[in-house]
């Protein structure tokens, strides 16, 4: 480790801790553009691509100089990292302060997305891995064992718990950013804009073709999993069980979440498509 390494303030400059199915990776794509943000180089399994490091969950035990070295911007260490990791939503309050002492000054953010749709969203990207992406008439989402194994592997309650994390966040970063996903989805260039004002790189500042740039990505979709339907039955017991989440998110941040009524209407269509 040289000494411009460990000169750097913060190991990651930026942190988005999620959520995860909440346009993180069209986020990560967007600002990769910028000339002073970096992205680390894809270590895939290490790491998941190379917009998230997974230090606290999969990659703690290389410990801190591993994160420091994989973080550090090759050619110019006084570029911004970026680590897009949606698991780090839900860190305790130790491993938050542990992300403190390394990063004092990063500046996070944290998109949430109504829960029933960012679960549903979530339950079609495992059921993808799961079926090595089956197409979409191949396969319904169904309430069954398969259907409770997915929803564990998605970690559906606790990405949902979006109060509770965030109480737990704004303890150490009082000052994060807390973005709408129907608002980003709505006018995403804008949004990026917004990120970018945000971050003190205004996009007024940024060199023309890095600008160009940087407005096609944030009109871009980046990926979509298969629309898998979903059983009325599974669509409800998800929109039952996590209706309280909603509720508290939207009590807590000032929203109000519209997709979980677009999408419970999109499945009935679909099923009645079906008959």
């Amino acid at each position: 480790m040289n000494a411009m390494t460990s000169a750097r303030a913060n190991i990651a400059d930026i942190l988005c801790i999620g959520a995860q199915r909440a346009m993180t990776s069209w986020l990560h794509l967007a600002l990769s553009a910028h000339p002073r943000l970096w992205a680390f180089p894809d270590f895939n399994p290490v790491t998941s691509t190379s917009k998230e490091a997974h230090y606290w969950d999969w990659n703690r035990h290389r410990g801190a100089r591993w994160y420091r070295v994989l973080m550090t911007p090759l050619d110019d260490p006084s570029l911004m990292s970026m680590d897009f990791t949606p698991e780090y939503a839900f860190l305790g309050d130790e491993q938050i302060s542990e992300c403190k002492a390394l990063n004092p000054g990063a500046r996070v953010i944290y998109i949430v997305r109504d829960p029933l749709a960012r679960s549903v969203s979530a339950l079609r990207m495992h059921a993808m891995w799961e079926s090595d992406n089956a197409a979409p008439e191949a396969l319904t989402i169904g309430l069954d064992e398969m259907f409770f194994t997915l929803m564990q592997r998605a970690q559906t309650f606790e990405h949902a718990d979006y109060v509770e994390n965030h109480k737990r966040w704004a303890q150490h970063y009082p000052d994060m950013l807390v973005l709408d996903y129907e608002t980003l989805r709505a006018d995403p260039l804008a949004g990026a804009q917004r990120v970018l004002a945000w971050l003190g790189l205004p996009c007024e500042d940024m060199p023309q073709a890095a600008r160009a740039e940087s407005e096609a990505r944030a009109r871009r979709v980046v990926w979509q999993t298969p629309r898998y339907p979903l059983t009325q039955e599974a669509l409800h017991f998800l929109h039952g069980a996590l209706w309280r989440e909603r509720l508290a998110a939207e009590d807590h941040f000032g929203l109000r979440f519209g997709e979980w009524q677009e999408t419970i209407e999109q499945a009935t269509d679909r099923q009645g498509e079906s008959k």
